[in-house]
C-alpha cells in the first residue's frame, strides 16, 4: 500500500462511529473531546454556526464538512448568539458493533423550529500506532460545499447523504465504505493544500509530512520502507532508492521527516506488529520474520521496548490497555 493508506489501516481500532441527527431551533449542542480520534461533522440539511471560545463563530452551510484530526471538543448551535448547549455527547454513544449509522436520532429541542441535519462521526485511533503523519494536521479544517474545487469530497457527502436518509438494502455495508473514502480525501487535503496544513507537530518536532510524500526522492524511499519493512535497510541502501548520496539523503529525510531513517523504520515496524497482534492470529515468529527480526526473542525485546508490554500480554489486553499484572 501506499504510505498514507497505511497510515489509516494502522492507525484506526475498528469502524467508524456515526449518527444522523435531526434538531430543530432552537438548539445548540456541546461535542465532547474525544482525544485519539478522527472527528467529523457532515450538514446534510440546514445550517448551523460552529462557536468556540478563541475565535468568530464560523457558519457551516449545506454540504459544508467540519474535520477535526485531534478529536477536539467544540459546540454547534443553529444561531451564533446561541447558549446554554445540551450536555457534551460522544462517539461512544453510538453503537459500534451493530450498525455504522443510527439513522435519524431526533433532538427535538425547538419542537417545530427550522430543522439541521447532520452526520457526526469519529474513527478511533490507537495512540500506540498513530502515525507522525497525524500529528501534523491542523487542529481543525472547515471544507466549504464546493463542487467544482472539491469534486470526489462532494461526490462522498452526495452518497453519504442519500445512504443514510433511510436505511435500504447494502446500507451497513455502503456507509463504512463511504465514511473511509471521505477519510482519506480529507486527509489528502490536509496534505495538499497549504492553508489546511501545520508542519510544527504539535508536541515540539518539525516534521512536514506533505513535503515529505511531495519529494520523489523521500517519497520513493518511504514507499520501500513502507511495502518491504521486513527487508534489512541500511541508510545507504534507502539512499540509493532515493536517488541521493548517504549524508545527503540523511540530513533530508531527518529534518522533513523528523526522525532519521532506520529510527522511523523501528517505529513503523513496532506500529505495523501491534497492528497484526490485534488484527490477525498470526504467530509470533511470523509476525517477526514479516517484520524484518530473526528470532521471536529479539522481535519482543523491541516490541517490549515500544509498547511497554510483551506481545502476547499486548495481544491479550482489550483495546490497547495493560492487562492486570502487565
Amino acid at each position: 500500500m501506499d504510505v498514507l493508506s497505511d497510515v489509516i489501516t494502522v492507525a484506526r481500532t475498528g469502524r467508524p462511529r456515526s449518527a444522523r441527527v435531526r434538531w430543530h431551533a432552537p438548539w445548540a449542542q456541546e461535542f465532547a473531546a474525544v482525544p485519539g480520534s478522527l472527528a467529523f461533522q457532515m450538514v446534510l440539511e440546514g445550517h448551523c454556526w460552529l462557536l468556540r471560545p478563541d475565535a468568530a463563530p464560523l457558519r457551516l452551510e449545506r454540504g459544508d464538512v467540519l474535520f477535526l484530526p485531534r478529536g477536539s471538543g467544540h459546540v454547534l448551535a443553529d444561531s451564533p448568539a446561541a447558549s446554554g448547549a445540551a450536555p457534551a455527547c460522544a462517539p461512544d454513544e453510538f453503537p459500534a458493533d451493530t450498525v455504522p449509522v443510527a439513522v435519524d436520532r431526533v433532538d427535538r429541542l425547538g419542537l417545530d423550529g427550522p430543522a439541521t441535519v447532520l452526520l457526526c462521526g469519529a474513527y478511533r485511533t490507537d495512540p500506540s500506532r498513530t502515525h507522525p503523519l497525524l500529528h501534523s494536521l491542523p487542529e481543525l479544517l472547515h471544507l466549504p460545499s464546493d463542487p467544482a474545487e472539491h469534486p470526489e469530497l462532494h461526490a462522498a457527502v452526495s452518497l453519504l447523504a442519500a445512504e443514510t436518509s433511510g436505511p435500504r438494502l447494502g446500507t451497513d455495508a455502503i456507509v463504512p465504505a463511504l465514511l473511509d473514502t471521505l477519510l482519506v480525501h480529507l486527509l489528502r487535503r490536509c496534505l495538499t493544500d497549504p492553508a489546511a496544513r501545520n508542519l510544527r507537530d504539535p508536541r515540539g518536532g518539525t516534521a512536514d509530512w506533505a513535503a515529505a510524500l511531495g519529494d520523489p526522492a523521500l517519497a520513493a524511499a518511504l514507499h520501500a520502507l513502507h511495502t518491504a519493512p521486513g527487508e534489512p535497510w541500511t541508510v545507504a541502501g534507502l539512499a540509493a532508492r532515493a536517488g541521493l548520496s548517504r549524508a545527503a539523503f540523511a540530513r533530508r529525510f531527518a529534518a522533513t521527516v523528523g526522525l532519521p531513517p532506520l529510527r522511523y523504520l523501528t517505529w513503523w515496524r513496532m506500529a505495523d506488529a501491534a497492528r497484526l497482534l490485534r488484527e490477525t492470529d498470526a504467530p509470533l515468529r511470523t509476525v517477526a520474520a514479516r517484520l524484518g527480526y530473526t528470532s521471536e526473542f529479539a522481535f519482543a525485546a523491541a516490541f517490549k521496548r515500544a509498547h511497554g508490554r510483551a506481545p502476547g500480554v499486548y495481544r491479550r489486553s482489550p483495546s490497547g490497555l495493560p492487562s492486570e499484572g502487565s
